[in-house]
């Protein structure tokens, strides 16, 4: 299981020189891969293309962004600039977001997003790989081709947990990026779920990328009850609060990969025995345990 790192955005000055230097140590570091989130902070895309472009041998990729705010031929375009900025480094995870956001923030209707985001990649996929296109689905339509250069090598992985989407991840993606969903819903539900998919299709192993928040301590229940605390709006959200039941627990700090080295490696061997073949850490609490989780991380790279 290759593991990498989730970024925090900083409210600093200089922020994206803030994220550059994340991604410069987790280079250094010998980590296989940094992930960004794309919520109401910087534009994960145009962040990792500014921020990564002077590091080398790392690769980065978003966890993930929004399909619905932008045309599958916007995202392919810009894809294609950060995967060219990146010299072939960049990963675009792409998602539905929630009910919530698309139509109560952005006035989009959520109907049927399976759908959406099957006509989504119809459009998306061949750009990526320098066709042109000519589509007209029930809820988008596209006539076009780019000049960009085309990156048939980019992997594009759909944050699916429900079982049309990953049996769609599976495919016509190279797998999925997963948030909040532990062991037992990887090893039960999501790898069979989305590897089947993919081999009828007769596609490759999909890449099954599992983030968690992750905190190397003695004191397993303050950093349990922590993350309650810190990642509670996960615990309501319709698509993480079904892979917490899948889970059997309650809340989000039962899934949160918590204890001392010897108990946090046991739990990531479980998730690789699981399915995930990518493990992405979002370290939490004290400047102390962050500081100790990264060496326990570091030390199974």
């Amino acid at each position: 299981m290759r593991i990498g790192v989730m970024l925090k955005e900083s409210s600093g000055e200089d922020p994206l020189s803030s994220i550059e230097r994340q991604i410069a140590r987790a280079a250094g570091d010998g980590f296989a891969s940094v992930w960004m989130s794309h919520i109401f902070g910087f534009d994960a895309i145009t962040a990792l293309a500014v921020a990564g472009r002077g590091v080398s041998g790392i690769e980065l990729g978003t966890a993930v962004v929004p399909t619905y705010p932008r045309h599958p031929a916007a995202m392919a375009q810009q894809a294609l600039t950060a995967g060219a900025a990146l010299r072939g480094r960049f990963t675009l995870g792409i998602g539905l977001s929630h009910r919530v956001v698309i139509e109560g923030m952005f006035g989009y209707s959520f109907d049927k997003p399976a759908r959406h985001m099957r006509e989504y990649l119809s459009v998306l996929l061949p750009l990526l790989n320098g066709e042109r296109v000519a589509f007209e689905g029930e809820t988008l339509r596209a006539d076009i081709g780019l000049t960009a250069p085309a990156a048939p090598a980019m992997p594009v992985l759909i944050a699916a947990l429900a079982p049309r989407m990953l049996k769609l991840a599976g495919e016509l993606a190279d797998g999925t990026v997963l948030w909040m969903t532990g062991r037992k819903a990887v090893a039960e539900h999501i790898a069979p779920t989305i590897t089947k998919a993919a081999r009828e299709a007769g596609r490759p192993e999909p890449r099954i990328a599992c983030g968690l928040p992750i905190s190397v301590t003695d004191d397993v229940e303050a950093a349990r009850a922590k993350a309650d605390e810190v990642f509670a709006m996960y615990g309501q959200l319709p698509s993480y609060r079904a892979m917490l039941d899948r889970e059997g627990v309650a809340s989000p700090g039962q899934v949160a990969v918590v204890g001392d080295e010897e108990s946090v490696g046991r739990q990531l061997d479980d998730l690789a025995a699981a399915g995930a073949t990518d493990f992405m850490a979002s370290p939490y609490g004290s400047r102390e345990t962050v500081g100790r989780t990264l060496e326990l991380l570091k030390s199974r790279l």
